[in-house]
Formats: C-alpha cells, structure tokens, sequence
C-alpha cells in the first residue's frame, strides 16, 4: 500500500517563499551595489565573494534554527534549552569564525580569504555584534512562523466550523425525515379501520414522497416546483385523512420556472405543525397555506385555527430544528414571524431563491 505523501498548506509554502525571496536579495544586494557605485565591473572576489561570506553563516544559522530548533525544542514546549542551544550556537559560530580569521588574516588581501575591513557591501561587524544580530534573525525567524501559524490556524478553525455546520446541517435536515415519516405513519394507521382503499392509496402517496425525501432532499438545494410538488402530495394526504373536516385551501404559483431552486424540506415542517396543531374534532378547524414568489423570494404564509390540545406552547422537534437550519442557510436574510392567539395560528417565512442553469 503506497503511502500518501504529506500535505503541504499553502501557508507553510508562502513562508517558505518569504525566507528564499529575502535570503536572494541579501545574496544580490554586493551585486546591486556595484552597479549602483557605477564601478567599471564587478569585483566578485575582493566584493562579492566576500560580502557573501559574511551572509552564509547567518544563512546556516537561520535553516538551523528554522528547521531545526523552533520545530525539535520550542515548538515542544523546550523554551529554556532552544534559548540556550540558539545563544550556544550563535556564539560558537561567529566566535570560531572570528578565531579562524585571526589566524588566516592577510592584510594585502591577495592570499587567504579573510575579510578586509570595509571591503564587503556589508559591515564587517565584530563577533560579538554578529551574535546581537543572529538573535535578532532569531526572533524575526520567530515571529515570522508564529504569524504564519496563527494564519493556518485561523484557516484551520474556519474550515472546521464550516464542516461543524455542515454536519449540523445534515443531522438537522435528517432529523426531520423519520419525524415526517412517524407522522405520516400515523395517519396511515388511522386509515387503515376507517377507509382501506384510501389508506392504500396513501401509501402510494408516501412512496412517492419518501422516494423525494430520500433521494432528492439529500441535495442542497431543490427546484421549487418539485418541493411544492412535494407539499401537494402531503397536503392531498391530509385531505383523504381528515375528509372534510377542515377548511384546507393550499394556493401556489402554477408557472414556477424549473430553474428555481430552495433548500429542501424546509417548508414541509410548517405544513406538518398546521396538521398537528389546527385540526380540531371538537369545532371547526382551517388550514390555509399560500406561496407566493415576490422578487427573489420565496413567501409562504401559514394560517391555521388552533386545537385546544395542542395550545400548551410546545412547537416540536420539527420546528425547532427548522428555525436552526433557516440560522444556518439564510442568516438575517430570511424572515420568520410567527403569530399566536387563542384561535389562529399564523407563520410567515420569506427565504431567498436562487437559480440554477
């Protein structure tokens, strides 16, 4: 079994990018300067090569403690040792430098390779200023990684609420399917001593609406007219159910363009909790839905009488995890009202539409 190759976040790549792209320009700046002092040619051995040899142990000493140190001591917890192995480093490097040069020194600049005083682009500092330097690359090296961590980690904590919400998402949406289905059972059972062919007939209707629940809510989105295909057929239901005892008016535009789509299963719950809460045995009960389309909104508005059993102010599971999910999808761009009295209950929601070519 091959094994999959570390992944490398883009923020690890641009600070990466950053140290290369500052390192080449140190690297060019001897080069840079002698165009800029308009000499004749580039003096590479007595300038360049020079300034470049004062540069590299700054750049050994940076990789070092990049790849080496801040990764294997602080990045552990080690504080105290990664300061003293970094300050034991850098003093051991520009002391053995500065003890190598005492030795091979040449003051005509012709043989050995030390460095003459102000011959470099850059300043030949005394050892013990190339170790105040050092920590100082230390603690740009320093700052420069946490800044970039704190960015990957902002990214990381992005990413993992969105996939919070995302699963919340899914465990709300299918939350709502056995909830629809438990309730549509109900109504079947019901049926089944009182009128056996329209119970069977409602059987029919629940296939074809759990084959929508099933396999077309699990998109994110739906087309509208599918969705109000959807209601139509649970509605239909109800009316076989209840018969004619209710006043059950469901209005809906008849010219919806396919391209309209909503988020699934969104309005079935308030459809369901008119059913549940407006149908009374005792007195005369109403539900009244309408949909309309208003600009790039979608408005449906719930009107339903209220039964005396159900006005002790519980809304269910159903509407409940509905208003979550509308959070979610829609933020404070949808609207949700809901009105209560004695007799009338009454819902408007208006949630945005988008369209899918």
């Amino acid at each position: 079994m091959k094994r999959r190759a570390p992944f490398i976040r883009k923020q690890t790549i641009g600070e990466n990018v950053l140290y290369g792209l500052v390192f080449i320009a140190i690297y060019l700046i001897p080069i840079f300067n002698s165009f800029l002092m308009a000499e004749e040619y580039v003096d590479f051995y007595n300038k360049v090569f020079l300034a470049w040899s004062i540069i590299t142990p700054y750049l050994v000493l940076f990789l070092i403690n990049n790849y080496i140190l801040l990764r294997f001591l602080l990045n552990r917890g080690h504080i105290f040792w990664y300061i003293v192995v970094a300050l034991a480093l850098s003093t051991a490097t520009f002391g053995i430098i500065e003890y190598l040069e005492r030795i091979h020194f040449i003051s005509d600049g012709h043989t050995g390779f030390g460095v003459l005083p102000h011959q470099a682009t850059l300043a030949d500092l005394a050892w013990y200023w190339n170790i105040v330097l050092s920590v100082f690359m230390f603690a740009a090296n320093l700052g420069i990684k946490k800044f970039y961590e704190s960015m990957q980690k902002d990214e990381d904590n992005a990413r993992l609420a969105r996939e919070n919400v995302e699963a919340e998402m899914y465990y709300l949406k299918y939350q709502i399917n056995p909830h629809f289905l438990m309730n549509t059972l109900n109504n079947i059972h019901a049926l089944i001593d009182i009128d056996a062919d329209s119970a069977k007939r409602c059987v029919i209707e629940l296939s074809d609406m759990m084959r929508h629940v099933v396999y077309e809510s699990t998109a994110d989105s739906i087309p509208l007219h599918k969705d109000i295909q959807f209601l139509h057929s649970y509605i239909e239901l109800m009316r076989i159910r209840y018969s004619q005892k209710i006043d059950l008016v469901f209005d809906y535009p008849k010219d919806i363009p396919a391209s309209l789509t909503i988020s699934p299963l969104v309005l079935i719950v308030f459809v369901e909790n008119a059913f549940k809460h407006g149908v009374s045995r005792s007195r005369a009960s109403f539900i009244h839905i309408n949909i309309s389309l208003e600009e790039n909104y979608v408005v449906a508005r719930f009107s339903n009488s209220v039964s005396p059993k159900s006005s002790d102010g519980k809304t269910g599971i159903g509407l409940e995890n509905v208003r979550r999910r509308l959070e979610h999808l829609y933020g404070d761009k949808h609207l949700l009202l809901i009105a209560e009295d004695d007799d009338k209950y009454c819902v408007t929601l208006k949630i945005p539409v988008s369209y899918e070519s």
